[in-house]
């Protein structure tokens, strides 16, 4: 992460209860938020709560135990709107009282290259048939974004989908095809030959395998909460729907499927309704 913003959203509330005092507190990390980016909210000091509820621009958080508290991921839309926005914390502790908490984080913006490409006239200019077919394609995975499965499938860091120290490129980028603005690129590329394989980034579930206009062969991973990743592009898919995969299963290899100008493999992440730098995942800090 740069530090081309400073955010903040801390709290600390010291809550009189039986003795001893207790304190809880609650963090955003990282401490500089951009278009974009991840964040964790941590709530310490409240093991004894046995639930966690919170918000964060009037979307609910979905928390899972954390050190002596608890953690929620917070994920910013690439296109986010820079600007104060207000969070709240809210829990009931062992002993029947309520505490709250409220904070704001600030998003600041970020500076996405631009990308011209040329693509044969086809994959530009659809057919109807084909414009249709994206669409339909399209509103599938945004009502699968939207379902959000109640238990937390991920555990401890998150891990490159492919076997590579070459960093990913494209996150963001404002893309002209045949010299026309395109939507912006809502994932990581990775270049790699065809055949390399290709592994689940963390524990989930597999949501979805499809072959569409775009993205070719994918195959999308419902890891909890909202939390989902996508491997576009794919040479082959190596899992069925409805399979848990383990963090480092081989789950496909890249190829050059789809809407491609050669192999690679592209890698995004949603965060709920929030189109998320993948990369943020790899740094996350979560050990468990």
């Amino acid at each position: 992460m740069t530090a081309l913003a400073t955010v903040l959203a801390t709290a600390v509330i010291l809550v009189a209860v039986a003795q001893p005092a207790v304190a809880f507190k609650v963090t955003v990390k990282p401490t500089s938020v951009r278009q974009g980016d991840v964040a964790l909210i941590v709530v310490t000091g409240a093991a004894t709560a046995p639930e966690m509820d919170g918000s964060v621009a009037g979307r609910p958080l979905f928390f899972f135990p954390y050190a002596d508290g608890y953690a929620a991921l917070i994920g910013v839309d690439l296109e986010a709107k820079p600007g104060r926005t207000p969070w709240h914390i809210g829990f009931v502790d062992g002993a029947g009282a309520p505490h709250k908490a409220f904070g704001v984080i600030t998003i600041k913006s970020r500076k996405f290259p631009v990308q011209r490409l040329t693509l044969p006239t086809s994959m530009v200019d659809l057919s109807p048939a084909d414009e249709s077919r994206a669409e339909a394609e399209a509103t599938r995975l945004r009502a699968l974004y939207d379902t959000i499965s109640a238990a937390r499938l991920w555990h401890g860091r998150f891990t490159r989908p492919i076997a590579t120290t070459v960093k990913p490129e494209g996150f963001g980028f404002r893309r002209i095809i045949n010299g026309q603005p395109r939507s912006p690129h809502s994932g990581v590329d990775f270049a790699a030959p065809a055949g390399t394989p290709v592994v689940a980034s963390n524990r989930a579930r597999v949501a979805l395998v499809a072959n569409h206009f775009f993205g070719g062969r994918l195959v999308a991973l419902d890891h909890g909460e909202g939390l989902y990743t996508l491997y576009m592009h794919l040479q082959r898919v190596d899992v069925t729907e409805g399979n848990l995969v383990e963090r480092g299963a081989i789950i496909g290899a890249v190829g050059s499927t789809g809407r491609a100008t050669g192999p690679h493999l592209h890698w995004a992440a949603q965060l709920r309704r929030a189109r998320i730098d993948p990369s943020d995942l790899l740094t996350l800090p979560v050990g468990d």
